[in-house]
């Protein structure tokens, strides 16, 4: 008999984690024993023992695999022997595993976030195109709302694409530093110009004036708006990254990394205005889903996490 998958999840805080009831539906589908286990740690320099006790557990084989969200998805970093080539290009890692007696650090959110991302932009396609065209999506642009952990995994995914990236931050040396890491990564197996990289992502402050501005310039060119801020979360669910000053325009698509509530103020403010918009649901199901395939080698059943979602969501 298989013995039963010990899993986990650092982080603070976590009240209000889903990741247990995914994974309890992917083991589940899978015909799998198993846990996944919250391991709250505040994020305070005595509390690095903590994490390196978990660390040691996953070396030991006590533990199969952990997750990490914020605040330690970077502090983690020097406790591993080893990045895959996303985590060391994003600069986080959210998922631990041990293989070949090293401790390994990947990132499941910037796949997991494109992933979403296209299968959500293929839906919206779906609903507006006429059926016998076979036309691209027009996106190409993207505006990402913020530079903490979570925007570089996304500016990181979409540059990887091809997007022309826009990131507003209220800490402009903190998106400067993102901007340049993601862009030496992106590009330093390219034979593109200083130039040509540097205007892949370009950055701008979180401000209204500055927001008009970029809308001005594009002038209704269609535009993903991407919110990585925490604004919005449960509790401060009426706050909203987007200035109420600024309108959100025509041929915008808006996807908020938010999840909880089930519909941010910002999804609201664009649905109201007819535009279509989505919560990060779909993102933390298939990081989560990826972060399992990585801990056991197996196909994940997404539907069924999906289900898991949605009955949490429901209830």
């Amino acid at each position: 008999m298989i013995e039963p998958l010990h899993l986990g999840l650092i982080g603070w805080p976590l009240g209000h984690s889903l990741s247990p009831q995914l994974h309890a539906a992917a083991l589940h589908g899978c015909s799998l024993r198993g846990e996944y286990r919250l391991y709250p740690i505040p994020p305070a320099p005595e509390e690095n023992g903590a994490i390196q006790e978990l660390l040691l557990k996953v070396r030991r084989g006590d533990l199969h695999g952990l997750n990490v969200t914020i605040p330690h998805k970077q502090a983690v970093i020097p406790l591993l022997d080893e990045l895959t080539p996303v985590a060391q290009a994003v600069g986080a890692v959210n998922t631990i595993y041990f293989r070949d007696g090293r401790l390994v650090g990947d990132n499941t959110d910037a796949p997991g976030f494109l992933a979403d991302l296209e299968r959500w932009l293929a839906s919206i396609r779906q609903a507006t195109l006429p059926a016998d065209q076979e036309q691209q999506l027009p996106f190409s642009y993207a505006l990402v709302l913020g530079a903490g952990g979570a925007a570089r995994a996304v500016v990181y995914a979409l540059a990887q694409s091809d997007w022309q990236v826009y990131l507003a931050a209220r800490r402009l040396e903190e998106a400067g530093d993102l901007a340049i890491s993601v862009q030496r990564s992106t590009f330093s197996d390219q034979q593109s110009s200083i130039e040509d990289q540097q205007s892949k992502i370009l950055v701008l402050p979180l401000e209204s004036a500055s927001l008009a501005s970029l809308l001005d310039k594009l002038n209704s060119t269609p535009l993903l708006i991407v919110n990585t801020t925490p604004a919005g979360m449960v509790p401060n669910v009426e706050s909203s990254p987007w200035p109420a000053e600024v309108s959100l325009p025509r041929n915008t698509a808006v996807y908020d990394l938010v999840y909880n509530p089930p519909e941010t103020t910002l999804v609201r403010t664009a649905r109201t205005a007819g535009l279509p918009a989505t919560t990060g649901l779909g993102m933390l199901i298939e990081q989560a889903a990826l972060s399992f395939e990585c801990w056991t080698g197996l196909s994940a059943p997404r539907e069924a996490m999906w289900q898991a979602a949605g009955r949490m969501s429901n209830g």
